[in-house]
């Protein structure tokens, strides 16, 4: 009996990748992995989005490990968010741990190393049966998705088209030094200019045939130009306008949970698009975190970073009481996880997955 090589055969069509929102019920998630992970060189785009007080440890502890105390207790957090997700039915994979405290250059420019590969959402923009790998702004991450390889050539083997967005160069006529770190979407200088192509999956979120993005440090009009044309009419890509005085990742900001359910950052939201004119919205409460504790890459607004299983079911950190109440009051069922250890990494629930299947079909909800 011949074998069938799905890679060459024309009749393998169905595709273990099919997601168009961030709601239907879950059925296949990538959950990044902390293993490895080292800090990133504080250059242009990572010093624009890094709390201020945390620059100095990045200059110290470029392509070095985060304390040890710290990465372990958010693997810990990470298993058992997967666990969790197991236990509800979802197929759950993980990346390669690779180790990123490596050096490594283009015939451009150098890096004292990589970052990790805990945060898929940040790598792949999966859209219905595509995935695509996003060409980030951040020289560290230049070869992150390498740790996602092996799944890629998975699903890719099983019928899932799979591109990579054209890879930037990443030379310094990308970056604006002088890039304003108070309102850079009033005066338009942000850390990245138009150069070429740029964008982090993490500012997309999906609403099945219209996506909505934000322009931010490491997103620029020509990245998400790219993603218009290239998923062609059958999907609509919005731009939101934000008020963030450090931009980097729209489900910090916008977040549509369910069909007419849309959660928004009291303080960043500028305008809302007409098409959610019918929908309830409504404003995150004040996030819960302690002033002290420990940030490396994001604000304590990670709180609005929720995962859901389907359209009634979310995950939220343990320790945020006051969101806890408002998604009940609001009809879900909250599945809260403790994860206030990776959280100090730049990203909650939905940082941290990639929704690879979801069972549902490409609809509108506008």
């Amino acid at each position: 009996m011949a074998v069938v090589d799905p890679v060459t055969d024309p009749a393998v069509t169905t595709s273990p990748v099919e997601s168009y929102n961030e709601w239907d019920p879950l059925e296949e998630v990538i959950v990044g992995t902390l293993g490895g992970c080292a800090v990133p060189a504080c250059e242009t785009a990572v010093a624009a989005v890094v709390p201020h007080r945390q620059k100095d440890f990045f200059e110290r502890n470029a392509g070095g490990a985060f304390p040890a105390e710290y990465t372990a207790r958010a693997a810990a957090e990470l298993e058992d968010f997967a666990a969790l997700l197991t236990s509800l039915g979802v197929r759950v994979v993980r990346p390669d741990a690779l180790d990123q405290r490596r050096p490594f250059a283009t015939p451009d420019w150098s890096s004292p190393g990589g970052l990790y590969s805990a945060m898929p959402r940040d790598v792949l923009l999966i859209v219905g049966d595509t995935v695509i790998e996003s060409p980030m702004a951040w020289r560290s991450r230049y070869f992150e998705a390498h740790a996602y390889r092996r799944l890629l050539m998975d699903y890719f083997r099983r019928g899932a088209k799979w591109i990579s967005a054209p890879r930037p160069r990443l030379l310094d006529s990308l970056y604006d030094e002088d890039f304003d770190d108070e309102r850079p979407y009033r005066s338009g200088r942000y850390a990245t200019t138009e150069a070429e192509p740029t964008f982090d999956a993490a500012d997309f979120v999906r609403c099945g045939r219209d996506l909505f993005a934000q322009r931010s440090h490491v997103t620029n009009l020509a990245g998400i130009e790219w993603v218009r044309r290239h998923l062609g009419d059958s999907y609509r890509v919005h731009l939101v306008e934000v008020a963030d005085h450090a931009p980097m990742h729209i489900d910090a900001t916008f977040m549509p949970l369910a069909p007419g359910k849309l959660l928004l950052n009291p303080e960043r939201v500028k305008t809302v698009p007409s098409c959610f004119d019918s929908w309830d919205i409504r404003f995150a409460p004040q996030p819960a975190l302690p002033e002290d504790h420990v940030l490396y890459m994001s604000s304590a607004w990670v709180s609005m970073n929720v995962f859901m299983v389907d359209e009634r079911r979310v995950v939220v950190e343990a320790g945020e009481a006051p969101l806890i109440d408002f998604l009940q009051d609001w009809g879900f069922d909250v599945l809260p996880v403790s994860f206030r250890n990776v959280i100090r990494f730049g990203g909650c629930f939905h940082c941290v997955t990639a929704d690879v299947r979801r069972r549902g079909e490409l609809r509108s909800y506008f």
